[in-house]
């Protein structure tokens, strides 16, 4: 498939309360109107940015897993977003993948936001994922990892990042412009999604969700500190005639990343 519709659903987030969260997403779902093929939701999108794992983390796999793909199921489309979970006697900050058919893939953030204690209460991962889907690479982020861009660098194996995040409005700004240099650097579509309101630490979030392409243009026009959803759609065909015309790969350096 050349063409890929995703839907990007900047939300507000009830404090550490699961059932609140998906209750409220699930109403949000009953009014998408336009086809998608991915339903991107954001970082923590069950609890908030909660650094408390312990009280509300589920084991893995939990009831929020079973939620997203009875709505996988229920929508024929890929429901994604980050999660924190329980493996083992460890916490995880969990980006998860789910399509229509119940195969699920799972990324665990790199880079916690020591800053906001993350490094404190849960377990970086240590291991990147490339997913094919309808003959798209996807290569999936969270938050703070977005500023570390070698281990966002694209060695020409994928063709969109997703990027999820609770992002505070007070770097706003900083959210924006490093959305558009990992477009422009990785020559690949970029979505961001982040979520808006006040949080249970009162940090204020302003959403600024974004959809850019791989010219590093802006495709999206989210309003700030509104919940919304809006579908885009992505052209391969697009994307591989502009780094044939523009082969930056070509002239990539080669490293290796040491953990």
């Amino acid at each position: 498939m050349s063409k890929l519709n995703l839907t990007l659903c900047q939300s507000d987030l009830a404090w550490e309360d699961i059932d609140a969260n998906l209750n409220a997403f699930e109403k949000r779902f009953e009014s998408i109107k336009a086809k998608t093929d991915i339903i991107i939701l954001p970082e923590m999108f069950s609890t908030g940015f909660s650094m408390e794992p312990f009280k509300i983390a589920e084991n893995w796999p939990g009831r929020t897993m079973s939620w997203m793909k009875d709505n996988a199921q229920k929508y024929n489309c890929v429901l994604a977003g980050s999660i924190m979970v329980k493996v083992a006697e460890r916490y995880l900050n969990r980006f998860v993948w789910v399509d229509p058919s119940g195969n699920i893939e799972f990324y665990d953030k790199r880079h916690l936001f020591q800053m906001g204690g993350e490094h404190e209460v849960f377990h970086a991962g240590s291991k990147q994922l490339i997913i094919s889907y309808k003959g798209w690479r996807i290569a999936p982020f969270v938050c703070y990892d977005l500023r570390f861009p070698v281990w966002s660098r694209n060695r020409n194996n994928y063709d969109l990042a997703i990027y999820v995040a609770n992002w505070p409005a007070a770097r706003s700004h900083v959210w924006e412009k490093l959305l558009m240099a990992r477009a422009i650097e990785n020559q690949c579509y970029v979505a961001g999604v982040n979520r808006v309101g006040i949080d249970g630490r009162d940090l204020f979030y302003d959403g600024n969700s974004l959809m850019i392409n791989a010219r590093g243009e802006v495709m999206s026009d989210f309003k700030k500190e509104k919940e919304e959803m809006l579908t885009f759609e992505i052209d391969k065909a697009d994307l591989l005639d502009f780094r044939n015309k523009f082969p930056v790969f070509d002239d990539a350096d080669d490293f290796e990343i040491k953990l």
